[in-house]
């Protein structure tokens, strides 16, 4: 890099994360040396189906959940496909009633918009004012022939948690699928599939420092599913196609490093998240902080900054070399307002001005001081442009 250039600062660690070191490490072997399609009967195979299997134990296990309920997948967005998509056509016959919100990933809210057109009836859940559905607009929505909830654990552009609890136990109680989106959660805040009656979960490995192009489906056990992919047996035919051995590795070390750190990644990059929020809210006026004060991703920040708008303080902070966010990655390009604010009740221009500052393994202390003065200036720039 020139030294002349700014430092380069990351601040979107919910948008995809470095791969870390040891996770690279963990993958290596499987690239040149124990190569073997995990379906082959010799050795080269039956060494890869170990592998696949070792990863899957590790999931299983971090989930509290059966080796045979985790299906490895490309990703979150293939998941979030798959469990929609699988359980409301393999029960379309018994009712066509889906229940969501509008503040879902791309990946389940623009599924659930194609379902409507194949005639599906979906209820759009209202969310309050920090992005959370009410458990008694739920329990009102839910019909005979409500076949599935799908509802998101950590909301992937402000950070606000989902009641999972009370939300399980409605649908439970209901005798209704229940899919959550966890991609944002896993590896950040403990999920126990024992305690919590959820019958499929969604996560990913680029988001916990492993590699782009795997991720991973929990479907519980009897639950109606119908694959949407004709292939091999691979995955018990719930998803055909070779195993991306390598990848599946390296999420297993991924998601492994993730347990063994989750508490003092909690506190430490929680206690980062809270001392960038303090400088935003005491040293730049009209500002909003977006999301639920406390029960929120420990990692994210969302903030409206008033009277400016967000492409241009991206431009002007990427310029000044920082990395940041304004929604969800899979939404770049879009030039509308962010929905989830919107639907949060912000209007327009509250929404367009809006950015989230996502933090991680590797954020310090100094990055957040330096990152601040280069914010502090861009906004009073893009401000003083209006």
């Amino acid at each position: 890099m020139n030294p002349a250039s700014p430092k380069k600062i990351y601040l979107d660690y919910s948008a995809t994360t470095p791969v870390d070191p040891l996770v690279v490490e963990a993958m290596l072997p499987y690239f040149t040396e124990q190569f073997g399609n995990p379906s082959s009967v010799h050795r080269y195979g039956r060494e890869g189906r170990a592998v696949v299997e070792a990863a899957r134990a590790t999931l299983a296990e971090m989930l509290h959940v059966r080796e045979s309920e985790i299906f490895f997948v490309s990703g979150g967005t293939e998941a979030n496909n798959l469990a929609v998509c699988g359980v409301a056509r393999q029960n379309h016959q018994r009712g066509k009633h889906l229940i969501t919100s509008p503040l879902e990933h791309p990946s389940v809210y623009n599924t659930f918009r194609r379902l409507e057109k194949e005639g599906y009836e979906v209820t759009w859940l209202k969310v309050d004012r920090f992005g959370r559905v009410r458990s008694e607009d739920l329990e009102a929505a839910i019909r005979p022939d409500t076949v599935l909830v799908s509802l998101m654990y950590g909301n992937n552009e402000v950070g606000s948690l989902s009641p999972l609890d009370e939300i399980a136990r409605i649908t439970r109680e209901a005798g209704v699928c229940l899919h959550c989106d966890a991609v944002q959660a896993f590896g950040k805040l403990p999920i126990d599939l024992s305690r919590f009656p959820i019958d499929l979960l969604s996560f990913s490995a680029h988001k916990i420092y492993g590699p782009k192009g795997i991720g991973g489906l929990f479907i519980r056990k009897g639950v109606p599913f119908r694959p949407l992919f004709s292939g091999g047996n691979q995955e018990r035919g719930r998803r055909p196609g070779t195993e991306n051995t390598p990848a599946i590795a390296g999420f297993a070390k991924a998601a492994q490093l993730c347990r063994e750190q989750m508490e003092e990644e909690h506190e430490r990059i929680g206690e980062l998240r809270n001392f960038l929020q303090r400088l935003i809210t005491e040293q730049i006026d009209n500002v909003l902080v977006n999301g639920h004060p406390t029960e929120r991703l420990y990692h994210l920040l969302n903030v409206s900054f008033l009277g400016c708008d967000s492409e241009m303080l991206l431009l002007h902070l990427d310029m000044a070399g920082v990395a940041v966010s304004s929604g969800s990655a899979c939404s770049s390009g879009a030039v509308e307002p962010s929905r989830v604010l919107r639907e949060m009740g912000l209007g327009n221009k509250a929404a367009r001005a809006g950015l989230r500052f996502s933090l991680g393994r590797f954020t310090t202390k100094e990055e957040i001081e330096q990152a601040f003065e280069i914010l502090k200036d861009v906004v009073a720039r893009v401000r003083g442009m209006g």
